[in-house]
This record gives C-alpha cells, sequence and structure tokens, in this order.
C-alpha cells in the first residue's frame, strides 16, 4: 500500500514547542481571567505592594478564599512575594507581567487606579523602619543609587554596590568595609509600610542612616518614629544626589 505524504504538512519538524506554549498562555490565561484574580492583578499595577488581607478586600472575596487565589496566581508566575516580618507583601511578578496587563487595559478601555496611603504624613515621608531610613524619602534615594549605578540587583531584592557607589558612600564617611563584615544582610530591598514600594535596607540601609542622623540631615521626633528633613539635609540631598525634597 502506498504512503501518501500531505503536501502542506512538515513532517520533519517537531510540534511540541510551539503546542507547549500554547498550553503556558492559556493556563496564565485562565489565571487571569477569574473576575477576582482579574482585581487583585490590577490592583498591583501601581507597583505598591499589598497584603493578603487587602488584596482580599480588593478582591471582593474573604480571606481564605483570597489566599487560595493567590497561590494560583504564584503558581502562574504572575506574582510574587516578599516576607517582611509578620507580614507578607505581594506584588507583580515583573515588568512582563505589568505589561501585559496594561495592554489587556488598552484592549479593554478601562481606567487605572493608583494606591492611595492612608499613613499620616510626618510618618509616609521619612521614618525609622527598624535601624534604617523608611518613608517616601528612603524609596526615592533607592531608585536614585539604582539609576546612578551605586547599587546593582545581584538577585531578587538583594542589592551589591559597584565601585562608583563604593566612593561614593565612602565619600560621605561610610565605613563600607564595617559594614559587609556584620553578620546581617548588607543591602536589600525592604518593603515600605506606607510606600508599598522597596527602600534600602540591610547594613548599608542602617549606615546610610546613621550619616544622615550624624550630619543633621534629619532629625528624630521625640514621640515617634517620624524624622524631620532639615533645611541643610534638603539641601545636601539634593547636592550629593539630586533629589530636591
Amino acid at each position: 500500500m502506498a504512503l501518501v505524504l500531505h503536501p502542506y504538512f512538515v513532517y520533519n519538524r517537531s510540534m511540541v514547542a510551539r503546542q507547549n506554549e500554547g498550553i503556558v498562555v492559556a493556563g496564565i490565561a485562565a489565571a487571569i481571567g477569574e473576575p477576582a484574580r482579574t482585581r487583585i492583578l490590577y490592583c498591583l499595577l501601581d507597583a505598591h505592594a499589598r497584603t493578603s488581607t487587602e488584596l482580599a478586600v480588593v478582591a471582593e472575596v474573604s480571606p481564605s478564599t483570597a489566599s487560595v487565589h493567590l497561590q494560583r496566581l504564584m503558581s502562574a508566575g504572575l506574582i510574587k512575594v516578599s516576607a517582611q516580618g509578620k507580614h507578607r507583601y505581594y506584588g507583580l511578578a515583573d515588568e512582563n507581567v505589568a505589561k501585559a496587563l496594561e495592554a489587556l487595559s488598552l484592549v479593554a478601555g478601562a481606567p487605572s487606579t493608583k494606591f492611595v496611603p492612608n499613613t499620616p504624613n510626618e510618618l509616609r515621608f521619612a521614618r525609622t523602619c527598624y535601624d534604617h531610613l523608611a518613608g517616601r524619602a528612603s524609596v526615592l534615594l533607592l531608585d536614585r543609587f539604582k539609576e546612578l549605578r551605586w547599587l546593582t540587583e545581584q538577585t531578587e531584592g538583594e542589592y551589591q554596590l559597584t565601585p562608583v557607589g563604593c566612593k561614593a558612600f565612602e565619600k560621605l564617611g561610610m565605613d563600607v568595609d564595617q559594614a559587609r563584615n556584620k553578620r546581617r544582610r548588607f543591602a536589600y530591598a525592604c518593603v515600605d509600610w506606607s510606600e508599598r514600594q522597596p527602600h534600602l535596607g540591610g547594613a548599608l540601609g542602617s549606615a546610610l542612616l546613621q550619616i544622615i542622623l550624624k550630619r543633621k540631615w534629619a532629625t528624630r521626633d521625640l514621640t515617634s518614629r517620624a524624622l524631620e528633613m532639615t533645611r541643610h539635609g534638603k539641601r545636601e540631598m539634593l547636592v550629593h544626589f539630586g533629589i530636591q525634597f
């Protein structure tokens, strides 16, 4: 019996990769497609991390149901979680997920909403987070350090000083070697309580706060964790880091 080859089928090529890709995309689409999970994802689109309790409110489900949805989204690679003390903060996995959601928004014509913190202003701008700087000022500083290429992200959420950054911090009077030799994480992304964006934690963040206080760029509030940036400090922040507060 003669074998008849179909003229349009390429017999010497594998179709496995294309099929697997389709399965993965279908799984991601299914994860996004549930209304509660969609609300969670679009809530996180502003790059501010949130707790499962907050996301349960956003998703309009119970906390236990929200946990199930969050696990599904993590399994699909759409979100990630960061542990901060007793709390766990959820955010989008990466910029690619954000771009995909933005693209879907354009197709749907959906408006976007922004995260509005309810933290008191005096705590929101600058405060201590254990032994390092937190608040809007600290978030801006971390972003600026990365822009200046003083810090590079070695692994997810873990930073290292570049040679340029090392010289810059030493010029401010920091003993970088001493900070490195401490028995703790050197520099990492600490999720900010009020901004829900990362600020600089670890030995490097602690050393930076000590410089800020020693040089009287900021003063402590005697009744809270709030820090008040002095006029001199604002001027020095502009000179050394190019940030205007």
